[in-house]
Order: C-alpha cells, then structure tokens, then sequence
C-alpha cells in the first residue's frame, strides 16, 4: 500500500489541494499578504533542496546517492517539508478548518506513510551509511549544525529540469486560491 500512495503522491497532493480550494472562505488582506510569504518560503526550500539532490522525479523511490548536504544536512524530508510549508500558506488563506484538515492529512500521507516507504528503500541500498545519517540527522527538525554541510552541491540546472513542474503548480495554485478568497463578500 505505500508504495502505491508514494507512486500516487502527486495526485494525492491535487486532492488534498481540491479540499482546501473547497475550505476557502473570504480572507483578509494581511491574512493573504501572511500566506504569500509562507508559500514563497515553502517553495524557495523546497529548490534548494530540488537543486540539492541529483533526481527525485518519479513514481518510483530511487538515489544514485544518499544527499546528506544543504537542506539534507538540516533534515532528511526537506522536499516535503517544503511541500508542508506551502500547504500551510494555502490553508491559512481557506481558513482554521482548512489548516487542521491539511496538518492531519498531510501527517497521515507523509509521516507514517510515505516517508517510512522512503526510509525503507534508503535503509535498504545505503545501509550503515543511512543509519548514521539518521542518528547525525531528524526527519523534520535540526539538531545540530555544521555550516560546512550546508554548502553541498547547489545545481540550479535541476531546478529548471524538475521543479519548474511545482513552482508551476505552486504559482497556479495559489492564484486560484487567492481567487476563489475573493470572490466572497
């Protein structure tokens, strides 16, 4: 079953988009001005952590390598910890059901089902090597910090391959958003 939900993570993220686009009730100014901050931030982490990584498209869970650097060397999700920010500005904008709806939905699909799958394939083709980036490293939150290790190997020509598709997304989908917000008077 997680391999299929990890096969379908991006249609599972339209859904969960379509939910909150349904939430959505007329939002104030600074509330809209809070959230585009929020998204802006969410979507510059995840490039830098897109552009951090050799590849990451796909239905399928793979690593040429383990990526232990930049945002890596902070977390092992950044990818979906951007993903988490992003969803978070859009539920700001729908409102205080839509940001309790999207922080469970989004722990369900990603902490215990998505990123475990993950953890598994990493476990399984890096070995000691990943479990010692796991006890250096959090799923989500920093324990310590070593400057050096956030340098890694920054290649925006990624960015431009891969992640155009969610900076799209992200952009769109805000806009309709935004949208739909203000259409109620």
């Amino acid at each position: 079953m997680r391999e299929w939900i990890f096969k379908m993570r991006g249609g599972l993220w339209t859904l969960l988009f379509i939910a909150i686009l349904f939430m959505v009730r007329k939002s104030t100014p600074n509330t809209i001005f809070l959230s585009l901050m929020i998204i802006f931030l969410g979507q510059l982490w995840r490039c830098w952590a897109a552009g951090s990584i050799g590849l990451y498209r796909g239905e399928n869970v793979k690593a040429l390598k383990l990526a232990t650097t930049g945002p890596y060397a902070l977390m092992r999700n950044p990818l979906y910890f951007g993903n988490f920010i992003i969803g978070l500005g859009w539920s700001i904008i729908a409102g205080k059901f839509a940001v309790i709806i999207f922080c469970v939905s989004f722990y369900i699909l990603y902490v215990i089902v998505i990123i475990p799958h993950e953890e598994n394939f990493l476990r399984g083709k890096f070995g000691q090597e990943y479990e010692e980036y796991c006890e250096r490293v959090k799923r989500f939150f920093p324990v310590k910090l070593n400057m050096e290790d956030l340098r890694g190997n920054f290649d925006v020509n990624i960015i431009m391959k891969s992640e155009i598709h969610t900076i799209t997304s992200t952009i769109i989908g805000t806009l309709i958003i935004i949208g739909v917000s203000m259409c109620y008077s």
